[in-house]
């Protein structure tokens, strides 16, 4: 049966026909075609009946059994993971033994500088029987978060030792390295903040700045000038600036570059423009100074200048965790609102021993601080004129960084290069770097390029070895593509 619209409609077109056949149709009074003047009015009364009239809604009724399977078969859930395209799918070279200045892969000795071993401490004699005896003394692991029965007298022991070795009040152990700086920066910022961080920050702290909810802000990678630009900016367009809680978070040296921060201009402008520091510490921590305290001996800066300073252990300590230190009101407070402290299971005993151990050897043997220099130089000087590539790190950085002179113009393919030139080295030449490749979740935007991590437990051969296979595969590389 025809709806009332339906019949409403077929009736107004019978009439506009009829309209456009009468004779008035072609009458003009005052320039105004009647015919057409006409048919527009009946039009518009249509359209004005059409819209008065409620929309038509099929009767509700349950869905039969049928239908309802029906649905759920053609149901199609989203998948949990994204899919794998090839350039995620790879399989890096098994260590067979410890990550020394050489390893085992595939039962292949090669010189290793993909482990920032910086100091040669893997396997060092001395951590070995620390360790032994902390775990016959401890066992292997706490059970328990700091807060809940998982504090061991050797935990405390280490937050002393950091603590009185950096010359800050108090210090705070962590169970894993990254989770320093996830948890840390949000203990501290919190949505509304502003945080102005280099573009070139590693992921952890890209994580830990996305926990927080802050504000962010980035400035160019260690550009004291864009630095400061956007301090201002930041600072006179946000009437509320001034009343809001302001940071910047810069690392000590760049893991993405090899680059060493400025930190005596940085805590200039932090004083001119009234904001705190967050400084992390994880590659430059017992590797920068005359006695590797870190950026701040390296710059000559106060360390109560900087308000907060993370590292992770895993690097110049050669054990894990990390720790943040920093007045006692800094530390306290992560001990009721950092969440990889309170929730997670604390520091293995023996972790925090060999901490210990580690910085004790350090003290003792400055030593190694001048062999590690020593080392940086000399690859640096035979790898100055390398074919192809050009070095982006500090001459005195232990990461030593090589990027391509001339790019591709995609970073797909300029991964691709450089992981055939570190292939290469590795079946060739028995030398093992790495490559700077990132995941999906780092949004750190700096160029791709081989990393060499340089350590004191290098050898002269070692690193004259390093330096003229990278040069002679570069140049075969290289050569080719071009």
């Amino acid at each position: 049966m025809e709806s009332a619209a339906m019949i409403m409609m077929n009736t107004t077109l019978t009439w506009v026909s009829s309209a456009f056949d009468a004779p008035f149709a072609r009458a003009i009074v005052f320039g105004v075609n009647i015919g057409h003047l006409f048919v527009e009015v009946v039009l518009l009364v249509v359209i004005l009946f059409l819209l008065s009239q409620k929309s038509y809604k099929p009767p509700k009724r349950p869905l039969t059994e049928k239908e309802i399977d029906e649905l759920c078969n053609d149901w199609v859930p989203e998948t949990l993971i994204p899919p794998l395209t090839e350039d995620m799918q790879c399989e890096p070279p098994v260590l067979e033994s410890a990550a020394g200045p050489h390893t085992l892969i595939a039962g292949k000795d090669v010189v290793n500088f993909a482990s920032a071993n910086y100091l040669g401490l893997v396997g060092h004699e001395k951590l070995l029987e620390s360790c032994t005896a902390a775990l016959e003394k401890y066992g292997v692991g706490s059970c328990g978060p700091r807060g809940f029965y998982g504090t061991i007298d050797v935990h405390l022991d280490c937050e002393a030792k950091i603590a009185k070795f950096l010359g800050t009040p108090d210090s705070i152990l962590y169970s894993y390295g990254l989770s320093t700086m996830f948890s840390a920066i949000p203990a501290f910022c919190k949505k509304g903040d502003i945080i102005i961080v280099d573009e070139g920050v590693h992921w952890g702290i890209q994580n830990g700045l996305y926990l927080s909810r802050s504000t962010i802000v980035y400035f160019k990678h260690n550009d004291m000038d864009s630095l400061e630009k956007t301090l201002e900016k930041v600072t006179l367009e946000n009437k509320r600036a001034r009343k809001l809680r302001r940071y910047i978070v810069v690392e000590g040296l760049y893991q993405n570059s090899g680059q060493i921060a400025p930190l005596d201009k940085i805590v200039r402008l932090k004083e001119k423009y009234r904001f705190r520091v967050i400084l992390d510490e994880s590659n430059s921590f017992g590797v920068l100074g005359t006695s590797g305290r870190g950026l701040t001996e390296y710059h000559g800066v106060p360390v109560e200048k900087i308000d907060i300073i993370t590292a992770a252990m895993g690097h110049a300590l050669a054990t894990e965790g990390g720790f943040c230190t920093g007045s006692s009101r800094v530390i306290d407070h992560q001990r009721l609102s950092s969440s990889g402290y309170v929730f997670s299971a604390s520091l293995p005993p023996y972790l925090a021993s060999a901490a210990i151990t580690a910085i004790d050897i350090l003290e003792e043997n400055p030593a190694l601080i001048r062999k590690l220099k020593s080392n940086v130089a000399m690859l640096w000087r035979g790898l100055s004129e390398i074919s192809g590539l050009s070095i982006a790190s500090n001459p005195e950085s232990p990461v030593v960084f090589l990027r391509l002179k001339s790019s591709t113009g995609s970073v797909k393919n300029d991964l691709q290069l450089l992981e055939t030139i570190a292939d290469r080295l590795l079946k060739e030449e028995s030398v093992f770097v790495v490559i700077s490749k990132r995941s999906i979740l780092d949004k750190c935007c700096l160029p791709v390029g081989i990393r060499l991590f340089v350590s004191a437990a290098h050898s002269e051969f070692d690193l004259l070895k390093a330096s003229e296979s990278l040069k002679r595969v570069a140049e075969s590389i290289l050569l080719d593509c071009n």
